[in-house]
């Protein structure tokens, strides 16, 4: 069995080169730090490493080689830009596993507003991307190991275009524009100081699921959704629905309201019509 990694240092200090942005909380107790040069997939990473590992803990790869988004398609990861997961030994099934995928979005939302600074504009597209100024900046991956009911390990994988974006030809048609922090922005942040801001920001949100369930990050998560009351198309393999997008219920699937009522859809690609 390979070595675990070695953690890597608390973080200390703050963000100083980006103005305005205050000490960051400290880094969420009993969560290992690890940072590897390079690795094929930080997700497949943390599931590796997960029985070896004695809580929580981000993995964190300065080049990742073969990363993957939803549905099998590939993450590019440019130089410079995020690549991370947080390895969980989760409570409960596969439903109570999926709604981290709403916690990461949350913290990802506030980590990229402090790195951004306050007049970027930021929103959360279902189910699982965060924009900037309208394009696609960040996307979160969950996946698990086990069997049925029973999950011995859940990885949470965040992926942030901090320095650079995929050009468009590296994008699935009718995907949302790729942007990046350092483009849109400006501000030049580093991945390990990136992941010192997002860690304590997903600590608090998942205190809040553990401890008031959904509900709390379920409002949170609405405040901040792009496309709320506009006409969508939710594509699902070969079939496309159109209709208006009314948000997310208690399980976290889209509730789209077209001509026969609204329907409710757990898994999905959604298109906005217009920008968001």
């Amino acid at each position: 069995m390979q070595r675990l990694p070695h953690p890597s240092p608390s973080p200390r200090g703050a963000l100083t080169d980006l103005p305005g942005i205050p000490p960051r909380a400290r880094w969420p107790e009993r969560v290992g730090r690890h940072v590897l040069p390079r690795c094929a997939s930080t997700n497949a990473e943390a599931l590796r490493l997960v029985p070896m590992l004695a809580g929580p803990a981000w993995i964190l790869a300065l080049e990742q080689f073969a990363g993957r988004g939803r549905r099998g398609r590939i993450w590019h990861m440019p130089a410079g830009n995020f690549a991370a997961s947080l390895a969980l030994k989760p409570q409960g099934g596969p439903a109570g596993a999926s709604l981290y995928s709403f916690v990461a979005a949350l913290a990802l939302h506030d980590a990229l507003a402090l790195a951004c600074g306050p007049s970027a504009r930021l929103a959360i597209k279902w189910p699982n991307d965060v924009l900037l100024n309208g394009g696609k900046v960040a996307g979160i991956l969950l996946e698990s190991a086990g069997t049925g009911q029973e999950l011995a390990a859940l990885a949470v994988g965040i992926g942030v275009n901090l320095a650079a974006s995929p050009s468009a030809d590296q994008l699935e048609e009718g995907a949302v524009p790729a942007v990046s922090v350092l483009g849109e922005t400006g501000h030049a942040v580093a991945p390990g100081d990136f992941l010192d801001i997002l860690a304590p920001a997903f600590a608090h949100w998942q205190a809040q699921l553990e401890s008031r369930g959904f509900a709390p990050i379920r409002a949170a998560w609405l405040a901040r959704a792009a496309g709320m009351g506009q006409p969508v198309t939710a594509r699902t393999g070969s079939v496309s629905r159109r209709g208006i997008f009314e948000g997310i219920d208690q399980q976290g699937a889209l509730m789209l309201r077209m001509a026969a009522g609204c329907e409710i859809i757990p898994a999905a690609d959604i298109h906005f019509d217009g920008a968001c």
